[in-house]
């Protein structure tokens, strides 16, 4: 799938020339990246000009159905800024991913605690209320202190003597 996306990443420069292989290297690390991430391509724009020493590189990526996610950098080497680009646009992806997982802990007793608890309107000067449901651990493991062994000449033991 990722292959016939190659084909809807555009590179292309204003007033630099870019040859052969930084095209195919900006291709091949677009690729890399949304794999990485989403797996799902729709459309990708990279621009290279030149802006006296220094050569800017923009680079734009559409995954599915997210929002557009761009990346901007300047630097001295076309390669270099990039990499710069899409090291931003990694990060904006990264994020997106992690927004869309659902990996966070759920509390059990969220949905318990909030069916019993009565709604209450007071006024805003009220004084705080205590919670209806308390949560009470069942299990409780005590553990003895464990003896600690002591070197005649340590600054611990002349401390505890």
């Amino acid at each position: 799938m990722l292959e016939n996306a190659a084909r809807s990443i555009l590179v292309q420069s204003s007033n630099v020339d870019l040859g052969d292989v930084l095209p195919q290297y900006a291709r091949a690390s677009i690729l890399q990246t949304v794999r990485k991430y989403f797996g799902r391509l729709e459309s990708s724009s990279v621009h290279f000009n030149r802006e006296g020493p220094l050569y800017k590189c923009t680079v734009t990526i559409q995954v599915g159905t997210l929002k557009t996610m761009s990346g901007e950098a300047q630097l001295k080497d076309a390669y270099a800024a990039f990499r710069s680009a899409l090291e931003k646009v990694a990060k904006q992806l990264r994020r997106a991913k992690r927004e869309l997982r659902e990996d966070k802990a759920t509390r059990i007793d969220k949905d318990i605690a909030l069916a019993e608890r009565p709604i209450l309107r007071r006024k805003a000067a009220s004084s705080v209320r205590q919670p209806v449901h308390t949560i009470t651990h069942l299990v409780e493991v005590a553990r003895e202190p464990t003896p600690v062994e002591l070197d005649q000449d340590s600054p611990y033991r002349i401390a505890a003597e």
